[in-house]
């Protein structure tokens, strides 16, 4: 699994970024984030204003494997506070370091649902007091959760998850064949339709296969669904 920064690939509108950094600036946070998984290969990809510095070490740390604020956020589908988390092991492992470039563990996580079986998740932090971060989540959700909605439409539309993540580029033929298969067609039946042999077949549906990363036909024909990449037989 990897950790992909998406502001790292050209691309003349980073309007993903711009959005996370108007949330720190207009609603008065230190930091923000936005990141998404991959829904077939597990990656964790997105945009962070933190400090280079602590983005080079959280990687090289390998944190983005269990980041409480990623991976129990995304259990949710209300925002959740920081402060609701388990203060275990992993929890400590990533903030101790965080505390040392100067991000604080208070902070907030709002997750948004995709309609791929994705899931969004925008977190902001801001070292202030309790009354103070009481006041500023109560004063400022419903934008929070505005801005959540539209960073992830905004990078889920870009064209750069799939640039980034290398997401199954699928041929016209393989998708066809596969569509068939979904609606119940076998091999011959599909040659027969498509005018080519059952071997040929075959090819484009290994092929098929191993851009989705599945073991068997029926595992890429339900990854492919659920990326929209066919419709469900």
């Amino acid at each position: 699994m990897k950790l992909i920064d998406l502001a790292a690939i050209d691309h003349e509108e980073k309007s993903a970024a711009d959005i996370i950094n108007a949330v720190c600036d207009e609603l008065g946070f230190d930091y923000a984030s936005y990141a998404t998984f991959n829904p077939v290969k597990g990656d964790v990809q997105g945009y962070a204003n933190y400090p280079d510095e602590w983005k080079i070490h959280y990687g090289s740390q390998g944190f983005h494997h269990f980041d409480p604020t990623l991976y129990q956020s995304a259990l949710s589908i209300a925002p959740v506070d920081w402060g609701r988390f388990n203060h275990d092991e992993k929890f400590h492992s990533v903030f101790r370091d965080a505390h040392d470039f100067g991000i604080t563990s208070r902070g907030l996580t709002v997750p948004v649902r995709g309609p791929y079986g994705e899931c969004g998740l925008l977190n902001v932090t801001r070292n202030c007091s309790d009354s103070e971060w009481a006041k500023l989540k109560k004063h400022v959700m419903g934008d929070l959760q505005m801005a959540a909605v539209t960073a992830h439409d905004t990078v889920m539309q870009s064209g750069l998850l799939a640039k980034a993540l290398y997401l199954p580029a699928l041929s016209t033929r393989e998708k066809e064949i596969l569509q068939w298969v979904a609606d119940g067609k076998s091999q011959q039946d599909i040659g027969d339709i498509l005018s080519i042999s059952h071997r040929t077949v075959e090819v484009h549906m290994r092929s098929g296969r191993e851009k989705m990363g599945a073991l068997t036909t029926p595992q890429a024909i339900g990854r492919a669904i659920g990326l929209g990449l066919i419709a469900p037989g």
